[in-house]
């Protein structure tokens, strides 16, 4: 018996879903917000309750129902309460960013970028911004960390920008 559709290996072909090619994208990218980490928060915060209640109801009477729900709900809860702590809401964006970045270095930049990235225990948002100056080629860069909640420059190093000499 032969198959009703037979391909041959030239006929297959690999291809993105629509959804997720950005070359198809027209517009500004914009990073999603931290504070999204608060919804699964509640979650775990609510699961834990539950789990918390049936083990004080139901853990004397029943076989299904053990130490095990009480230690769930001690760690949904911990996991919970880290996750509405950690929700930050970023109210600089990586344009509000550059500027700060720009302010800080004490020079006109020419070619930057920006990438968000979290700093410390409770994960606090945080732009991480590369410049350097505005000659060709740059005389100078600079790292600025920008608080992505606030807009304070974090941290800031600049300095000269090393001349490539290339042997070919």
């Amino acid at each position: 018996m032969k198959k009703a559709a037979e391909s041959s290996d030239d006929e297959v072909r690999d291809e993105l879903p629509d959804e997720l090619n950005a070359a198809a994208y027209a517009g500004p990218y914009e990073f999603p917000d931290n504070s999204r980490r608060r919804k699964p928060g509640v979650m775990y915060l609510v699961f834990a309750v539950g789990c918390a209640a049936l083990w004080t109801t139901r853990a004397d009477e029943s076989a299904l129902v053990n130490d095990g729900f009480l230690w769930a709900a001690v760690l949904l809860a911990v996991v919970g309460a880290y996750s509405l702590t950690s929700g930050w809401r970023m109210k600089i964006d990586e344009k509000q960013a550059l500027v700060a970045a720009q302010g800080a270095v004490g020079f006109a930049v020419g070619h930057a970028s920006a990438q968000q990235v979290w700093r410390g225990l409770r994960s606090r948002p945080t732009w991480r911004v590369l410049i350097y100056s505005a000659e060709e080629p740059p005389r100078r860069r600079g790292l600025v960390l920008v608080d992505a909640v606030d807009g304070r420059v974090v941290e800031h190093l600049v300095q000269e920008n090393p001349v490539e000499e290339w042997d070919i």
